[in-house]
């Protein structure tokens, strides 16, 4: 008799045990929506605002919306050769197995729907426009994803830094971005973003919604710049700290040896 009574707590424990996860699992998935929500909200609010703002510079005249983008342009190769020039003297020792070995899988796809727009290195794009890549070659991959596209880490990890460089007049870089250092010796940048949704030293999961794609920065139309640096041969800089001349002196960028350019499609 006892023992059935025993064993009916048990399992009702076991039960009620069971019922409290599932409650803080729904909690916890609320949450994230909740979060989600506020997220595209905040997207579509400034999509509306920058659509004014360029509206109210341009008249809404064609004319002047391409004048306006051919010195975006001319001010984002004036950028690129400088960062160009500096990389190039960067000497930052890498030590190889410190990073993982290429294969598919360590790193997860940045967005839930992939199509890759431009590849790593020198594609046939970055040869036969040279003025944008100063032949250095493409330092990421770019992936299509219209405005409000949710943007997630892909491994977990630890975000280092975030920036905005259109908050610098003139500066037509990263846009809004986000850098996260893993444990395993890579760290990862978002770029172009709309809106970011993690604050330096905030610990992240793979696949945990991070910011939402954009068309901030240098870039022409929306889309999603994803970069894979070997840690180790990378650094956060202001600008201002090591060039002389620049439109970006009080912009905070990554920066890297150009042989800590990783090719993210080895490890994902």
């Amino acid at each position: 008799m006892i023992r059935d009574e025993v064993v009916k707590l048990k399992s009702l424990k076991a039960n009620l045990e069971k019922n409290r996860q599932q409650s803080e699992v729904k909690k916890t998935d609320l949450i994230t929506f909740k979060k989600d929500l506020g997220g595209q909200k905040r997207v579509l609010d400034n999509s509306i605002e920058t659509k004014d703002t360029l509206l109210t510079i341009t008249k809404n005249k064609e004319s002047n919306y391409k004048t306006l983008l051919e010195e975006k342009i001319a001010l984002r190769e004036q950028f690129e050769k400088e960062l160009f020039d500096f990389e190039s003297q960067l000497q930052l020792a890498i030590d190889p197995t410190s990073i993982p070995k290429s294969q598919s899988g360590i790193l997860a796809w940045p967005l839930d729907v992939v199509k890759i727009t431009q590849h790593f290195g020198h594609t046939t794009f970055a040869s036969k426009n040279p003025q944008v890549y100063n032949g250095g070659g493409h330092n990421g991959i770019d992936f299509r994803a219209s405005t409000g596209t949710r943007v997630r880490a892909s491994l977990g990890g630890t975000v280092t830094a975030w920036g905005n460089t259109d908050a610098v007049r003139g500066c037509y870089s990263y846009g809004k971005w986000i850098l996260i250092k893993h444990n395993n010796g890579l760290s990862t940048l978002y770029a172009h973003l709309s809106l970011i949704s993690v604050n330096k030293g905030d610990s992240v999961s793979t696949g945990q919604i991070i910011g939402y794609s954009g068309n901030t920065g240098y870039s022409t139309g929306p889309h999603l710049h994803f970069t894979v640096y070997a840690t180790e041969g990378m650094r956060i800089v202001r600008l201002g700290d090591i060039k002389k001349s620049t439109n970006c002196a009080d912009a905070r960028i990554p920066v890297a040896d150009l042989k800590a350019y990783l090719n993210p499609l080895s490890y994902l």
